[in-house]
């Protein structure tokens, strides 16, 4: 693996951690958040897909028309879920915890529903991820699960890891089953977001403007990093870089996340928190391997 390709990995990482700071940052405003966000990425990126559409040959199909479908519903409910959980908890819970809990929540699937026989590095890391996402949500106490909302940060993690999950295996047969450019699984992905949330934006489009009066700059960032991080993870391995590597070194990002949670938001992260990331990262790599 070249310098060149770390370089891009790591540079990943950073970018999916700062889009979702943006994100966290403008996380009152929901799912019109959403809609804005969405349509940043739709006009910036259609040059790039316009240019693949008319120079790659796209077999297109009701399957592949399917996938982009299912694609989009569940990028849809990822999205939402995370801006909603970003309202209820602090950042440096819910972003590690979903970061972690999509690897996690694979390994269980192929093992509950697959018949795979895990090997021990793969129940280390199960135990592992587990052990980091309780460090992160209770700070080293375990009696912070029964106060009120103890919990909230994690059930929206996880409930985004799953969405995670689930994209992340649509996404990948679309891809190398359908051979559907990234680039353009993602567009239309984003497209289809826009017209699911158009209705509830122009239902009032009062209300819509005056709740992103201020967030404007924050939804072009995420609508031009948060493609931009995938792209970069896609360049990288098409430099050459093996997936058993890249996978676990994206997982980075949860620690900078965490990072920027406790210098950018102010958030009690604490010893605890930083070394239940750390755990976590280490169960991920564990189960990637």
């Amino acid at each position: 693996m070249t310098l060149a390709a770390i370089s891009l990995v790591v540079l990943a990482s950073f970018v999916h951690a700062t889009w979702n700071l943006l994100s966290k940052r403008a996380s009152s405003v929901g799912p019109i958040f959403v809609f804005a966000y969405n349509l940043v990425a739709c006009v910036a990126y259609a040059p790039w897909v316009v240019y693949l559409i008319a120079h790659q040959r796209i077999e297109w199909s009701w399957t592949v028309v399917g996938f982009i479908v299912l694609s989009g519903l569940i990028h849809l409910a990822y999205s939402l879920s995370l801006q909603r959980g970003y309202q209820k908890a602090d950042f440096s819970v819910v972003y590690p915890v979903a970061r972690g809990t999509g690897p996690m929540l694979s390994t269980v699937g192929a093992i509950l529903l697959l018949g795979e026989r895990p090997a021990i590095e793969v129940i280390l890391g199960l135990v592992a991820v587990v052990g980091g996402i309780t460090l992160i949500a209770t700070q080293g106490r375990l009696e912070a699960f029964r106060n009120p909302g103890g919990l909230t940060g994690v059930k929206w993690g996880t409930t985004t890891g799953g969405l995670i999950a689930s994209y992340t295996v649509v996404d990948a047969y679309a891809v190398k089953g359908l051979g559907i450019a990234p680039v353009v699984l993602d567009w239309f992905s984003n497209l289809l977001r826009f017209f699911l949330l158009a209705p509830l934006v122009f239902a009032d489009i009062g209300r819509a403007r005056e709740a992103m009066r201020g967030f404007w700059l924050l939804a072009i960032g995420v609508g031009l990093l948060s493609p931009l991080s995938y792209i970069l993870v896609l360049t990288a391995l098409n430099m050459g870089a093996p997936l058993s590597v890249v996978a676990p070194m994206r997982e980075m990002s949860m620690m900078i996340g965490a990072v920027m949670g406790m210098i950018i938001l102010r958030e009690a992260v604490g010893f605890w928190r930083i070394f239940g990331c750390a755990v976590l990262i280490v169960g991920v790599i564990l189960l990637t391997t």
